[in-house]
């Protein structure tokens, strides 16, 4: 490689040679002394031309001869420095440069020369000394200052080196070459437009040159502007057809625009100039990778590395092809190949953690992944990668802190704003979650991940339609993508768009069963499982798989595990932990339970997950449980197990399973030496670490035992709970409103639902209004006895303007009536079921359009649990029940288009489904009375709804399936003594519906057992049913204090 310097050789001897030679063939004879001179000049012309042309050996030869004749000549001894230079003969070069010197104390050439050797031996300041001394002498020397210039780069003093290039062109504005080399080193310190003038300057000096057309094309690129910098590249190519790193920039710049068709052809150019360029092999491998040509990647990456063995990059790039090809083991081996050739190679470091984090390796992940860091603390991708790793161990805070460097160091990082995205949604910030999505997606819009992640935080958010078309906007981007398809395939299911349903369904299946088989992390989410028509296999599979994936957050803790002892000392520590301690339907349920144990046998203590939410149902449990510990503060699974061992429980109860804020990271550290699955959650946790399944043989009988990964815990009668007599007390008694016109329905009789009066103490109204109670025995399959009172008003229009004006109450017979919607207007806390209404409370079929003389089916399940064979069922009963509607809840509203759509295409005429508003706690149970019938959903009950509508007095009509969560229904029906509300069959379901519709005697029979029976069956009796829980808690430990594995177990032996 030559030295990169301006030698300065004798320039003015080539006017001089010219002159002399110029001279006319008949001038006078010249003087010997004359002839000597032109002899010289004429050689040292020759030496020159030869010394410009490359051939040094020539110029150096007659160099020396005109040396030797002349030892003073300072021409010569430039030149003689400058050849010698030029062939790296640096002591020789710096003793003609010296000779000069002496001969010339003032040779500014010479000292220019001497500095060149010592910049190229690394003696940069004698160089600078050289350098300045040349400039001083004199000032206009440009080869100087351009000298000058390269040694102030190589020592670091940019700014000084700018100055000796300005200095250069002061002397001569149109070397635009040198103006070009002051534009690179003006971009190099980041002053763009700067540099961009420069090599504007150039080219207006010199329009052909290429050089500047392509510094400038790197301008640009260096600005965003990429299709500025195409053009500038493509312009010196044009100009210079053989210049290399022109293509190679036009290459890279298409390249990172993904125009991959032309970087292609860019780089196969350079290649035709440069076949054994191992850096093109290389970039033009990254193209083919990026074109999903991984099989040409892979073998131009192994060309690469074939003309340079020495190439980590290409080892690097080769291991993710090969990674993409599913081969692993090979993209292992060659990540650890690169990091031997270079163990700071940030990239290899940062790539072979993510294959250790796939692998399950997390520690040495981590430990990778802040090595990547450590080399290259600016590495965004791996503070991105790190913080991925710390929010799948639930170290948030210090993943959103890695997640923020990311984006610092480059605020472009889409996947960085996508993945912090998901840890703010994870702490529960939607709106912080919400801007991050929208910005990745600003950044890219071709980020499929990012519009599947918003799409998520809609659906979360309860944007169904949003949510909706986010996830189509993902799956056009990215045609295969599980995890959209399927979130897609619920939103569906939620708004009852069942368009394609059945291919749906197939390709849902499909697509688990091939995640499974992959020991992938399912797109289904094990709540979701319930849903789709998936074996009890694959639905099992799918829990089990989200259970090791808690397993594989805790094992990077390092807690050793907990020893328990096997004899109980004093009473029985129960833990129920949740995050649903609160304004939730599992504190509706279960709010009593705690208060209700026996404090001489068990010790309740509750780990509530959230914070408080400042409810009466949640102030009840923490007041009513003996301990009451808030775990949300606690953010560390593995402090809160400690506490929870710290506390000696005995049995820990799960409450929440896989649904919204759950922590089973905890169960997994098994803090408890017997664990429990309760009530939250409808089905199996598929963990290792969950030893029982509180259940009953209803609804989990044994033969369908294998769907469960836990053993089964049967409770005495059903294994749901409801405390309905502590929240809606004034729902226990009621009054009948009549006006002596509207007092029969289609069926014939008094209607006992039409409009409706409850309260605690209805004895104001009793007082003031004549009542007039109505007995009457119908028959069923045995007589019973139906007892309405009736209150008999003079009148019911100050109640009928309530209800048509919206009033908030009225009067009658000096009774304040308050309407039934109005209750969050009187009272929040009653609305929310907190407190128990004082008002007397007014409900009509009026208030919510609902015909007083037709027969009403109602269902107020969430409309994801209706299918299209739901559907058709209703459909077929509603054709068959002359004068019927089916009630239903805008549960979303935007479900509502649909399902009356799909019912009108099955022949419904309009008008047969009424939809009414989501509500209230309090008035959603209250208005169930309004109904006749109430139509369960087979695909998945109504667990708390069921439980709210019975309480009521109106009948469940169910058809139970074999999961877990379809047979709740019949659990709670079996329980409340009503077995002929149980369908076996659709058929069955179907004609126990009609039946009921059309059967005003067996209605009234029915309805009049399920009125009596609330009170009096063990199913809203939450007394009893902690003793069951007791009794099973009991055994349970009883198995564990043997010795004894846990097996199937009843509260009550039979």
């Amino acid at each position: 490689m030559q030295p990169q310097a301006n030698v300065a050789v004798p320039q003015a001897v080539t006017t001089q040679a010219q002159q002399i030679v110029g001279v006319p063939a008949n001038a006078v004879i010249l003087k010997m002394s004359d002839i000597q001179q032109i002899s010289t000049v004429g050689l040292l012309e020759l030496a020159h031309r030869e010394y410009q042309a490359g051939d040094y050996d020539s110029a150096e030869l007659h160099c020396m001869q005109l040396w030797r004749q002349d030892a003073t000549n300072t021409g010569v001894l430039l030149l003689l420095s400058s050849i010698h230079f030029q062939c790296r003969r640096l002591d020789k070069s710096a003793h003609f440069s010296t000779l000069a010197i002496k001969q010339n104390p003032l040779l500014a050439e010479a000292y220019s020369n001497l500095g060149n050797v010592y910049k190229e031996r690394g003696q940069l300041q004698d160089a600078l000394e050289n350098y300045r001394h040349a400039v001083r002498l004199k000032p206009d020397f440009i080869d100087g200052y351009i000298n000058l210039a390269a040694a102030l780069v190589a020592a670091g003093d940019m700014e000084q080196a700018v100055q000796a290039y300005v200095t250069a062109l002061q002397y001569n504005p149109e070397l635009y070459c040198v103006r070009s080399d002051l534009g690179n080193l003006l971009k190099a310190l980041g002053r763009l437009d700067e540099a961009k003038a420069c090599y504007l300057k150039a080219i207006e000096t010199r329009p052909d040159f290429a050089v500047a057309w392509s510094n400038l094309g790197c301008v640009f690129n260096a600005q965003s502007e990429i299709w500025l910098a195409i053009h500038h590249f493509e312009k010196a190519v044009a100009l210079d057809p053989n210049f290399l790193d022109a293509y190679i920039n036009l290459g890279n710049v298409l390249k990172e625009a993904r125009i991959f068709d032309r970087a292609v052809a860019a780089y196969l150019r350079a290649l035709n100039l440069s076949p054994n360029n191992a850096v093109v092999h290389g970039n033009l491998a990254c193209v083919y990778y990026e074109q999903g040509l991984i099989d040409l990647a892979i073998d131009t990456y192994r060309r690469a590395i074939e003309l340079q063995p020495n190439f980590p990059d290409a080892y690097c790039n080769l291991a993710n092809a090969l990674k993409e090809k599913g081969q692993v083991a090979d993209a292992e081996e060659c990540y650890n190949t690169a990091l031997r050739l270079c163990p700071s190679h940030a990239d290899s470091l940062n790539n072979l953690a993510n294959i250790k984090r796939e692998q399950g390796y997390i520690e040495e992940a981590t430990r990778l992944y802040l090595k990547a860091l450590e080399v290259f603390p600016e590495f965004a991708a791996a503070h991105s990668n790190l913080a991925s790793v710390l929010q799948q161990q639930g170290k948030l805070n210090e993943a959103l802190m890695h997640y923020k460097e990311a984006i610092r160091i480059q605020p472009t990082f889409a996947d960085a704003y996508s993945n912090m995205g998901n840890t703010l949604k994870e702490m529960q910030d939607v709106a912080g979650a919400l801007q991050c999505y929208t910005r990745a997606i600003q950044i890219n819009p071709a980020f499929a991940d990012a519009h599947s992640n918003l799409a998520s935080i809609h659906k979360d958010s309860g944007n169904i339609p949003e949510a909706i078309q986010s996830y189509r906007t993902a799956l056009k981007l990215k045609p295969d993508f599980p995890d959209a398809y399927c979130n897609l395939a619920h939103c569906l299911q939620i708004v009852c768009d069942w368009t394609d349903y059945e291919a749906r369904m197939k390709k849902l299946v499909s697509i688990v069963a091939e995640q499974l088989d992959k020991n992938r992390l399912p797109s289904v989410h094990p709540h979701h499982s319930m849903l789709y028509p998936l074996t009890h296999e694959y639905r099992k599979a799918i829990a089990a798989r989200h259970a090791n994936l808690c397993l594989e957050k805790v094992q990077v803790l390092h807690k050793p595990l907990y020893k328990f002892p096997r004899e109980l000392q004093g009473r029985l520590r129960i833990g129920y932990v949740s995050s649903d301690f609160g304004n939730h339907p599992t504190s509706h349920l279960m709010q009593s339970v705690p208060g209700l144990h026996d404090r001489g046998k068990v010790e309740i203590f509750c780990y509530a997950l959230s914070s408080d939410d400042g409810t009466t149902f949640r102030s009840k449990i923490a007041r009513e449980a003996e301990h009451f510990i808030d775990l949300s503060q606690l953010p560390c699974n593995g402090k809160a197990a400690d506490k929870i061992y710290g506390d000696g429980i005995h049995i820990l109860v799960n409450m929440n399973g896989y649904t919204k804020g759950a922590r089973n990271e905890i169960f997994a550290l098994r803090p408890a030496p017997v664990q429990v699955m309760w009530l939250g959650y409808p089905g199996t946790s598929g963990a290792s670490y969950m030893d029982y399944l509180v259940t009953d043989a209803v609804t989990s009988p044994v033969e369908l035992a294998s769907q469960y990964s836990e053993k089964l815990a049967y409770m005495p009668h059903t294994y749901f709970v409801g405390d309905h007599k502590q929240m809606f007390p004034h729902l226990q008694e009621r009054l009948i409103l009549s006006d002596k016109v509207k007092s029969h329905n289609s069926l014939g009789g008094v209607a006992d639902n039409v409009a409706v009066i409850n309260a605690t103490d209805l004895s104001p109204l009793v007082e003031h209004t004549d009542i007039k109670e109505i007995k009457e025995v119908v028959r069923a399959a045995r007589p019973v006895e139906i007892s309405l009172k009736v209150a008999e008003l003079p009148t019911t229009t100050p109640i009928e303007t309530m209800i048509a004006s919206g009033q908030v109450q009225t009067s009658v017979n000096g009774v304040i009536l308050q309407n039934g919607l109005a209750t969050t207007q009187t009272n929040n806390k009653a609305a929310t079921g907190e407190e128990v209404p004082q008002s007397i409370v007014i409900t009509t079929r009026q208030q919510y359009g609902l015909p007083d003389d037709a027969v009403v089916y109602c269902n107020f399940n969430q409309l994801y649990k209706i299918d299209p064979l739901t559907l058709h069922m209703w459909v077929y009963i509603l054709k068959h029940v002359p004068n019927s509607v089916l009630w239903l809840l805008r549960f979303p509203a935007v479900g509502e288009p649909n399902l009356q759509s799909t019912a009108q295409q099955l022949g419904l005429p309009p008008g047969r489904i009424i939809f009414s508003n989501v509500a209230a706690k309090e008035e959603h149970v209250r208005r169930g009375q309004l109904a006749d019938v109430c139509l369960d959903t087979p695909l998945c009950n109504g667990h708390t709804t069921s439980m709210d509508i019975l309480w009521t007095g109106t009948p469940v009509v169910t058809l139970p399936g074999e999961t877990l969560a379809s047979r709740v229904a019949a659990s709670q029906l079996n329980t409340l003594g009503c077995p002929e509300l149980i369908a076996r069959t659709r058929q069955e379901y179907q004609d126990i519906a009609v039946r009921l519709g059309t059967d005003r005697e067996y209605l009234k029979a029915i309805r009049a057992k399920v009125w009596t029976a609330r009170t009096e069956s063990p199913l809203f009796d939450c007394k009893a049913y902690a003793t069951g829980l007791e009794m099973l808690y009991s055994k349970m430990w009883s198995k564990y204090a043997r010795g004894d594995r846990p097996d199937h177990l009843s509260a009550i032996d039979k």
